[in-house]
């Protein structure tokens, strides 16, 4: 019998017949695993390939228990497992990363990823649908949307990336941090071209990039929705309107770039104009918004909250068109109206997606599959897909169903 213990020892254990259990060897000798020995498997010639809390995975000889051959992945090994042929093995680590291991040369490639905590956000690009970008805790990754293989991995140590977004030109991925910082990264090679420091000082939680991507509007914990300007060189705000008093959830531009609307915590979303950089006008509800987005002919605006409600306004003078349940037990968290108008896509804390006619407001499909709230959701340009995040980690790419002609 052999026994892996959290010392970072590996026992071999004789079983005898007469109950006469003899410890007959301990290894490796001189090094233990660091972190422990967290899992083991067995070779199809009875050598042992053990996995440490440390990302070390070592091959010892069934025998003598002596380190044949080692080597170290990104994150504490939690599962092994053994091929069918038995010439490679796979592991899996506490960072969500899993890699295929050659047992005789102990190569490896990465096999799939993930993020090992919250996503916050999903963003495609402007008109392309073939890859899509998510944050959480410390990175950004973008994802290539057929193969579900990451393309590129940002990482930013010790922070929480709240929200992104493309820059329409495809020349940057914006993003806002829990630092106050807004950052924008290259999407080719993930090298930083430049941050807006102190963009918000509790922190950037809500990001959108105009067509011509010279400027962003942020929302920030503290209530404050600013506009800047993206140069060459230089990064400067132009106004920081604040008449929230809560959190701003959610920024939404119009198609054609003259007005935003902001959503927040405190009850209510504003209209504001880009032009006059004053607001237009302002629609309140006993709830906290958590998302709105525009109508694509802009005639109406959607927005739902902790209140568990679907509500259409009108776009022009602020009054409620229509109210519908979007959830029996838990709140909405997120929503995504399709650029065909025709059907929109809610997420909840219920962990349920839901595809709606816009029209008849009529709730078709629902998908199932998230095992935590759902944080936020997108539709790719195409319409074929939807993607949605959670706070467990996952992202699910779902069909995007068509809508019965309405």
């Amino acid at each position: 019998m052999y026994c892996a213990t959290q010392t970072g020892d590996m026992l071999k254990v004789s079983l005898g017949a007469n109950g006469s259990n003899l410890l007959k060897v301990t290894g490796p000798q001189k090094t233990p695993f660091s972190q422990g020995i967290t899992c083991a498997i067995r070779t199809q010639k009875g050598n042992i390939v053990v996995g440490a809390g440390d990302g070390t995975i070592a091959l010892l000889l069934k025998d003598t228990l002596q380190v044949v051959r080692k080597a170290k992945v990104e994150g504490g090994i939690t599962s092994l497992a053994m091929n069918a042929a038995g010439d490679h093995f796979f592991i899996g680590t506490d960072l969500c990363n899993i890699y295929l291991m050659h047992l005789a040369s102990f190569e490896y490639e990465m096999r799939n990823t993930c993020h090992n905590s919250k996503i916050n956000d999903v963003a495609y690009p402007a008109n392309f649908s073939k890859l899509f970008a998510t944050c959480s805790k410390g990175d950004i990754r973008v994802w290539n949307a057929e193969t579900r293989h990451e393309l590129l991995r940002i990482q930013v140590p010790n922070l929480e990336c709240n929200c992104i977004a493309f820059a329409p030109d495809g020349k940057s991925i914006i993003s806002g941090w829990d630092d106050g910082k807004i950052r924008a990264f290259r999407p080719q090679t993930g090298t930083l071209v430049y941050a807006i420091n102190d963009a918000h000082r509790d922190g950037v939680t809500a990001l959108a990039v105009t067509a011509d991507s010279q400027r962003i509007i942020s929302g920030g914990a503290g209530g404050q929705v600013r506009v800047w300007q993206i140069g060459r060189d230089t990064q400067k705000m132009i106004a920081s309107l604040k008449e929230h008093k809560g959190r701003v959830n959610c920024v939404r531009l119009n198609r054609d770039g003259t007005e935003c609307i902001s959503a927040s915590a405190d009850g209510s979303c504003i209209v504001w104009s880009l032009e006059r950089l004053a607001r237009n006008t302002c629609l309140f509800a006993s709830t906290q918004f958590r998302a709105v987005d525009y109508h694509p002919d802009q005639s109406q605006l959607l927005t739902t909250g902790t209140d568990r409600k679907l509500t259409y306004w009108d776009a022009t003078d602020g009054n409620p068109i229509r109210i519908m349940d979007g959830s029996d037990t838990d709140a909405l968290t997120s929503l995504a109206v399709s650029d065909c108008g025709t059907k929109f896509v809610s997420g909840s804390a219920d962990k349920i997606v839901r595809v709606w006619g816009y029209d008849d407001g009529i709730n078709y499909f629902t998908g199932r599959g998230h095992s935590g709230c759902i944080t936020a959701v997108k539709i790719s340009s195409d319409q074929s897909t939807i993607v949605t995040v959670g706070d467990e980690g996952a992202i699910f790419i779902w069909n995007c169903p068509q809508i019965p002609l309405q």
